[in-house]
């Protein structure tokens, strides 16, 4: 077939094929959300409950305050936040106007950072308090003009509110007055609260949302007004069971990031449901924030669920009250996913897709039928097909791996200012991923691996992903990450990075040893290094890339060794 769309009634009960897509935009859904749920808590911040009221009255002051700053229609607006209420307000302000978002790690360097901020042409910068050193920095390299701070106790209740410059000193850093530079805060009380006109509109630009830089330089993918309003009416018409209004969900992915940027912002701000706000969550922060508001979902990558069940305490909590645990971004063990249920009952669903599509491409079906190692088939209007790697020309056939291909309304207009780039990711409508995969008979994908992680041993073709789950399943191995490195005779060889579980101790030939046992003898890694822990981007995804550089750095130094050997 053209494409491999398959729907069945037991997959995704009361799910249709194709939705209707509203052309209401997201920023136009805060408005009507207001209106339907006034009183709604739409999100909670370390207790402090903000209805929906409340959000719309903060964006129409927010967006009159931007105005005054010179903002409009069409200027790119920086975001260097972790999930805040402040984010929340700015991003919607911003489209409001009918301007741009852009979205930014901050944990990126300022090296990186002042790359995308040149790359979009940002002329306003919203940022935390503690990053105004390297904000004011990357305003005399890039073409910012004012900058926005946000502190992080803004918008905590009374009395955590006023206790917290004092508990927390290293955290809050007072700004002194200075040209350019403005406090939210102030922002918002003086600003009018006359309501702003929307003028966010269908077709044009919402976003611009840095990829992950996981094979290289990042790249600023454009989403427009319909490929954020779409991807949040295909997730939501995947639970046809879950009324609005009445769900709450923990905002553990970063807002930054775009699967964050649709669960934990955009999704709920659609449904008038709850959204507890975390900016860093960590183990014992989610085990508090589940025991104190009994959510209904639990999202997360899938380091979240693993640091959650090595917590005691997690494990003796009554979870009754979780409908479903949700993942993406990064691959999740089946070892994690089978303890979950065993803990908890409840199902974990994988979901698919890259910040080129608006992070959803792929979901396991909302109580219908689930393969555990795949993630689930397409979401309604999306299409996905698999072709061959070297030309991207012909479908492969069931069982057959090749590259990941997605359209439907989420696939973005392009990278922003890279015309080449975006004709080599988009061929006739089709978003070619990069990803490797397999579709099955019944249309359950299953990600192998990417292109450019592909090792090519002996004239073998090696998928590290293979590798990295076998090693998983080791009792004493907590993580691990394979990589492909120079091989005189084969071309190229696997080397594992392991990171042992605490108080375990290993050799590298008890791991080959090991892989040996469970793979095909050119599968298993010639070498093996121990590390403390595998870099990570800010979702969790395992930056296979950085452990290639770090292995590349070794070998140069160390100068005439030859073939490497284990380490």
């Amino acid at each position: 077939m053209a494409f491999q769309r398959v729907w069945h009634r037991s997959y995704a009960p009361g799910v249709p094929a194709e939705i209707d897509i509203q052309k209401i935009t997201v920023a136009e859904a805060l408005i009507r959300t207001a209106r339907r749920f006034p009183d709604h808590t739409g999100f909670i911040y370390m207790g402090r409950r903000i209805t929906y009221r409340e959000l719309d009255a903060l964006v129409n002051r927010f967006a009159n305050a931007l105005s005054a700053l010179g903002v409009r229609e069409g200027d790119r607006v920086a975001m260097l936040l972790p999930n805040l209420p402040q984010l929340i307000v700015a991003n919607h302000a911003t489209q409001r106007l009918g301007a741009v978002t852009v979205m930014n790690n901050p944990l990126y360097t300022e090296k990186e950072l002042a790359r995308q901020l040149a790359d979009s042409g940002a002329r306003f910068l919203i940022t935390l308090d503690l990053l105004l050193p390297r904000a004011l920095s990357l305003k005399g390299q890039t073409g910012v003009e004012a900058i926005v701070t946000c502190h992080i106790n803004d918008y905590l209740p009374f009395p955590k509110k006023q206790l917290f410059p004092l508990v927390k000193k290293t955290m809050y850093r007072k700004i002194s007055p200075q040209a350019g530079v403005h406090e939210f805060t102030d922002l918002v009380g003086k600003a009018p609260a006359d309501p702003v006109p929307d003028r966010s509109r269908w077709d044009e630009a919402g976003a611009i949302i840095y990829t992950g830089g996981t094979t290289g330089l990042s790249k600023g993918a454009v989403l427009t007004h319909a490929n954020l309003s779409s991807v949040v009416q295909i997730f939501r018409a995947w639970f046809p069971d879950l009324r609005d209004g009445e769900v709450h969900v923990v905002g553990t992915y970063p807002i930054f990031h775009s699967a964050g940027y649709v669960v934990s912002q955009n999704l709920i701000i659609w449904s008038g449901w709850t959204s507890t706000v975390i900016p860093r969550p960590e183990p014992g922060i989610l085990r508090e924030t589940v025991k104190k508001y009994r959510p209904d979902f639990l999202p997360g990558v899938a380091s979240i669920f693993v640091g959650l069940l090595a917590d005691p305490e997690f494990r003796k909590m009554d979870l009754s009250f979780v409908r479903g645990f949700f993942t993406g971004a990064a691959p999740i063990s089946a070892d994690t996913v089978r303890d979950l249920k065993k803990l908890t009952g409840k199902d974990v669903y994988d979901n698919y897709g890259m910040t080129e599509n608006v992070a959803f491409a792929t979901g396991m079906p909302w109580g219908g039928k689930r393969k555990i190692g795949t993630v689930g088939v397409p979401f309604p209007g999306t299409d996905v097909k698999i072709v061959d790697l070297e030309r991207g020309e012909t479908e492969m056939k069931s069982g057959e791996p090749g590259e990941i291909c997605i359209k439907g309304p989420q696939v973005m207009s392009g990278y922003y200012q890279r015309p080449d780039e975006t004709a080599r990711a988009i061929r006739e409508g089709w978003l070619y991923t990069g990803d490797i995969g397999v579709m099955d008979a019944e249309g359950h994908l299953s990600v192998v691996d990417r292109k450019k992680d592909l090792i090519v041993s002996g004239g073998y073709n090696i998928y590290p992903k293979e590798i990295d789950e076998v090693l998983f399943q080791h009792e004493k191995i907590l993580e691990a990450c394979t990589i492909g490195v120079p091989d005189a005779y084969r071309g190229e060889s696997v080397k594992a990075y392991v990171v042992l579980r605490p108080g375990m101790q290993m050799t590298a030939d008890e791991v080959i040893t090991y892989c040996r046992g469970q793979l095909a003898a050119y599968k298993a890694p010639r070498a093996v290094a121990f590390i403390d822990s595998l870099p990570k981007s800010a979702v969790g995804k395992v930056l296979r890339r950085e452990l290639r550089d770090r292995d590349e750095k070794q070998r140069f130094e160390e100068s005439g060794s030859g073939e490497r050997g284990q380490s």
